[in-house]
């Protein structure tokens, strides 16, 4: 059963730091040390300097980065900086974000986890992780005894009988309000109404949970638990039984899982008529006028065997069908049927490993994976890729059919956006 815990959070004392927006920041993994001195400036106490504190030329090992993040959580919450809840919370988390012309709000609650093996209980994970990025958060772990940002979880609830609840709660009180770098405005409600979070805690208990982003932060969760048990320090109450995550419904409207297109190099030039030359026995193809025009019946057809591709050296588009999708059996025969029908998947393992591959196999192909179609244009303009290729993005119903049978998407299958903020709340773990 998924158990769900309202919790004390640390979090920002407003009337001490100002504006929220100053001092919260996107996860650890998509911020570059531009950005990171950026949000160095932007405020003395920006959750930053805890979550990826930076090397400084003093250091003598990596372990100071972590030692010194330590330090400004503790001096923060020794001098008010950071306030800690009365009560324990759910935490009521609006997102309200535009992409590509179109208004979303998600809409879930931050609240605590009890941590599950994957494959042993009712955690489900979706992508792949690799050991750097989990033994950097482990020692961060280590050194704060805090999570300090959330796992993104989604949980099924077609009639959203657990947000509704939250947000009635909710209603009478006055958000936390903070606007990332990309205009995104997030609002924070705390709850602490015992009937709702109870209400709220029954509806999940039988609920399956799907890992969405934030899995190398769940693993090492889990690890740190691991070794705490090991060295005999936890019990059943410890809090790092538990793990601090945002909840939203599947069925949410505000849940929008956005494209991520691929700018393929490595290869020779392509031509629009090298693409239909070795795609034609398997892909029905058209040529478009525009990447948009390509897109727009993409979106329209809805399914996964549908691609746009773009070449670069004579500036053409085609729209793709796949017509025979039968050698996917052979080229990932460990994968489930519903892996193979993914459109990402096609696209790597049939398209580009196969079928082009096959006609150049001197190449060696790469990849950078762009969300939106300016990017696209950029990289047809200034012919820094020898394809551009528009991929359908995986769907819900996808995420959980693979998620439950335990396999990994392809990297960039899905791409939820906005980011969940860090700095928000803190969840303590002593």
């Amino acid at each position: 059963m998924a158990e769900v815990q309202a919790f004390q959070a640390w979090r920002y004392d407003v009337g001490q730091v100002g504006d929220l927006s100053d001092v919260v920041a996107p996860p650890y993994d998509v911020i570059d040390t531009p950005f990171q001195n950026a949000l160095y400036e932007a405020h003395p106490c920006n959750c930053v300097r805890v979550d990826l504190n930076r090397a400084e030329p003093e250091d003598s090992s990596e372990d100071d980065r972590y030692a010194r993040a330590a330090k400004y959580l503790k001096q923060w919450q020794q001098d008010g900086v950071l306030i800690r809840e009365h009560e324990n919370s759910l935490y009521v988390y609006h997102q309200e974000f535009e992409w590509e012309g179109v208004s979303y709000v998600r809409k879930g609650f931050l609240g605590r986890l009890k941590l599950e093996e994957f494959g042993k209980g009712n955690v489900f994970p979706h992508e792949q992780t690799m050991p750097g990025p989990k033994k950097d958060r482990l020692a961060l772990m280590h050194a704060c005894q805090a999570n300090l940002s959330a796992i993104f979880g989604l949980y099924p609830d077609r009639e959203n009988e657990a947000q509704t609840i939250l947000e009635d709660a909710a209603r009478s009180l006055t958000p936390l309000v903070a606007t990332d770098h990309l205009g995104v405005i997030h609002r924070m409600w705390p709850v602490s109404d015992p009937t709702a979070i109870t209400k709220v805690q029954a509806i999940l208990a039988d609920k399956p949970i799907f890992i969405a982003d934030g899995h190398h932060r769940y693993e090492t969760s889990c690890n740190y638990r691991n070794e705490l048990t090991e060295a005999g320090q936890l019990n059943e109450t410890s809090p790092a039984n538990y793990t601090l995550m945002m909840f939203c419904g599947m069925e949410d409207p505000g849940l929008a899982i956005l494209p991520t297109h691929r700018l393929v190099s490595g290869f020779p030039e392509l031509s629009s008529d090298d693409i239909k030359a070795a795609l034609g026995e398997h892909f029905s193809i058209e040529e478009v006028e525009t990447a948009e025009a390509a897109w727009e019946t993409m979106e329209m057809d809805g399914g996964q065997e549908v691609f746009g591709i773009g070449t670069p050296s004579d500036g053409k588009w085609l729209l793709l069908r796949a017509t025979d999708t039968s050698p996917m059996k052979e080229l990932a025969p460990e994968q489930s049927d519903v892996w193979r029908g993914l459109g990402v998947s096609i696209l790597h393992r049939q398209i580009v490993d196969h079928l082009l591959k096959g006609k150049h196999p001197e190449a060696d192909p790469k990849f950078k994976f762009v969300h939106l179609m300016e990017e696209v244009h950029t990289g047809m303009n200034e012919k820094t890729c020898q394809l551009a290729i528009l991929v359908m993005p995986a769907q819900i119903e996808h995420v959980q059919a693979i998620s439950e049978e335990l396999e990994r998407m392809p990297p960039k299958s899905t791409f939820f956006y906005p980011k969940l903020l860090s700095g928000l709340v803190f969840n303590p773990l002593n």
